[in-house]
């Protein structure tokens, strides 16, 4: 599991247990996002946690060290270009927006689920597939 942290909302992705393929991603509230982790921590579908290093992360560090996971504080450098680069590729541009040069491209939403995803494959050395991955909401967690 990697988390992009933030005071208000997070990115938040679980991967198989080979590391090989995304199972969940989406950008949650902060409340919902702890809300995730617990129900992940408490089925065992992970055990180890990623947390970038960004602003906002020293509460949820705090908060992490409390569960009975491994926590694995990384670098964020680079990231939130590197994750707009990197929905463009998972969400190839339609209509006017391919006219547009990269460097111009906005994506539609916010990508700090693929920041997350992004911290996680840094880790791992190689790329996730998303093939199967289901989208996290808030309404996931409260379920």
């Amino acid at each position: 599991m990697a988390i992009d942290p933030g005071r208000s909302k997070c990115g938040l992705v679980l991967s198989d247990h080979n590391g090989l393929e995304l199972l969940a991603a989406g950008v949650l509230p902060a409340p919902a996002c702890r809300t995730q982790i617990h129900t992940w921590a408490a089925a065992q579908q992970c055990h180890t946690v990623l947390l970038g290093n960004g602003t906002g992360s020293a509460p949820w560090r705090q908060w992490l060290e409390q569960l009975p996971l491994k926590l694995l504080v990384v670098p964020e450098a680079g990231t939130t270009l590197a994750a707009r680069r990197r929905y463009w590729q998972l969400e190839p541009p339609r209509g006017w927006r391919r006219l547009l040069p990269e460097g111009l491209r906005l994506p539609p939403r916010d990508v700090d689920d693929v920041v997350a995803q992004l911290l996680l494959e840094r880790h791992l050395q190689r790329p996730l597939q998303r093939s199967h991955c289901r989208w996290l909401s808030g309404a996931d967690a409260a379920a």
